[in-house]
């Protein structure tokens, strides 16, 4: 069995904290950070869940996967523009089935002993191995590809058994640790044996974790330079999952930084506070077609779907300041432009709906729930607990919406081991919205296609034949050129009601004495720089 999290997927994107990019933007001036940079300082951070493992090859929540960018560096870094640039590796090439890295001179671990092209090759080759379970399997690393080391030329050569279109894109973003980590991997589950810019120094399960700042690291994203001023000398991560706490932490100097997805927002727009933005997924509605499921069928799908206001659900979700989805691949930079996905939603239409359900074989029943062959039409419906009651109040309205076509519904909110659960194939449920925080093309791919649990990803249990044969054509062509290929895949899976993304979040991360970047939608480390008040 795969271990498999999510949330942005991975990671329920938006509720967790996780995923989308963007530069900084302010307004107004006198909550802004000043202009002095300050040194010695600690910058606080609010998380809204407990990270749990640490090993950045066995997890893609969201807050995992913003402590392991402390932690972890990669091959490559890809900047908010798009601009890819040296992490661990100094120079790249590669097409579809072949990429090659040459690692940086001087690279050390968190312990001082070297890093080398063998333990890099050793990384990769373990997220490659399915026998692992590791999660990144398919996403970063295609399954059974090969790595091997040219130790005097610090090379590290990465051959892929299928095409790849993004290969040494997703190979470079694999998060690198070191050879005892490799070794030892309840290590890495405790956040040591590091290649980042920050070591673990002290952990709090559930309350905080604290990182401080090796002074022998030189090798940030491009030329950076380790000797800057503003650098923070340690990292502390709170445990705040109350959006309203966060913010008044935020407010009272508490905290250098809070994401905030919900209406907390507002009052510090409000007040002109700094803050960098992403935009991420936030609704994604998700049916399973394990066999004996509602979703099994596609009509009795495509009813469901059309029985619900999806826009206005977009809106309460998102506490109104969402906007359409843009398709699956959410994540900032973009490596394929927006596919058109609203004109391709089911439309909003209740007497088509129970047309359908009628068509499907589902009669009116007493107490208004449909049956068919004996059956009742009870579905369970599966929501975020994390974005709080925007998502409980938009669960409400999708209740009455298929309660009036003739459902009986049972709403269930899930955190971030509930979501795992799901992904993991031991959950209960028939609808979910549940956002995956994607930005390649081929990280959909073990989601919606492929093994289901225990052996694979594809937690919904689909089966979507245009699909498979569009992402097949689309991921022989290297980089952007498939683009076009991956976005009618895409469409297939929304034409058939597999799974129909709604409403992004802008997604904003506020500062207090502090400035900072986000990529992939969590705060890039070597971009945090502290100031005076």
């Amino acid at each position: 069995m795969r271990t498999a999290r999510t949330a942005a997927a991975v990671v329920i994107a938006a509720a967790l904290g996780l995923t989308g990019c963007g530069g900084p933007s302010a307004a107004g001036s006198r909550p802004q950070p000043g202009d002095t940079p300050a040194e010695g300082r600690t910058f606080t951070m609010a998380m809204p869940a407990d990270p749990g493992t640490l090993d950045p090859a066995l997890t893609v929540l969201s807050a995992a996967l913003q402590v392991g960018r402390f932690l972890y560096d990669p091959l490559i870094q890809v900047t908010a523009d798009g601009r890819v640039r040296a992490g661990l590796a100094e120079k790249w090439q590669g097409d579809a089935t072949t990429a090659r890295f040459t690692l940086r001179p001087g690279l050390t671990c968190a312990d001082g002993t070297p890093l080398t092209a063998r333990d890099v090759a050793a990384n990769i080759a373990f997220v490659a191995d399915p026998k692992n379970r590791s999660p990144l399997t398919g996403l970063y690393v295609t399954p059974g590809a090969t790595a091997t080391a040219d130790a005097a030329n610090r090379e590290v050569t990465v051959v892929s058994k299928v095409p790849d279109a993004f290969l040494l894109h997703n190979v470079g973003m694999v998060p690198i640790v070191c050879g005892k980590g490799l070794k030892n991997r309840a290590s890495l589950a405790e956040g040591r044996n590091g290649t980042g810019m920050f070591t673990l120094t002290e952990a709090v399960p559930g309350d905080h974790y604290t990182l401080t700042r090796r002074k022998d690291y030189t090798w940030g994203p491009g030329d950076w330079k380790a000797r800057q001023k503003g650098l923070p000398d340690k990292v502390r991560l709170r445990i705040v999952p109350n959006e309203t706490t966060a913010a008044n932490l935020l407010l009272s100097g508490e905290l250098n930084a809070a994401n905030l997805i919900g209406p907390d927002q507002q009052r510090l727009f409000g007040r002109g506070q700094y803050h960098a933005d992403s935009t991420t997924a936030l609704g994604e509605m998700w049916f399973n077609q394990a066999p004996g499921r509602l979703g099994r069928d596609e009509t009795t799908r495509r009813a469901l779907a059309q029985a619900v206001d999806l826009p206005v659900i977009g809106k309460v979700l998102s506490s109104g300041t969402g906007k359409p989805s843009g398709g699956f691949f959410s994540i900032e930079p973009k490596a394929c432009p927006d596919a058109a996905t609203a004109g391709g939603l089911p439309p909003h239409d209740v007497a088509a709906a129970k047309s359908l359900l009628d068509e499907a074989g589902w009669k009116e029943g007493s107490g208004g729930v449909r049956t068919k062959n004996g059956k009742r039409l009870a579905l369970t419906f599966l929501y975020p607990s994390q974005i709080g009651q925007p998502a409980a109040s938009a669960a409400e309205l999708i209740q009455k919406a298929w309660q009036a076509v003739g459902a009986q519904v049972t709403l269930r909110g899930v955190d971030n081991m509930g979501i795992n659960q799901i992904v993991a194939g031991n959950a209960s449920w028939d609808i979910a919205v549940m956002p995956l925080g994607l930005g390649i093309p081929p990280q959909l791919r073990p989601f919606v296609s492929g093994p289901t649990p225990p052996n694979g990803t594809n937690f919904a249990r689909i089966d979507n034949k245009a699909y498979v044969s569009l992402a097949a054509d689309a991921s022989r062509m290297a980089g952007a050129k498939g683009c076009p290929t991956w976005n009618r895949a895409a469409s297939a899976l929304i034409e058939s009601v597999d799974v129909l993304p709604f409403v992004d979040a802008v997604q904003p991360t506020f500062g207090s004495g502090a400035r900072f970047e986000k990529s992939y939608g969590s705060i890039t480390p070597s971009s945090i720089r502290m100031y005076e008040d």
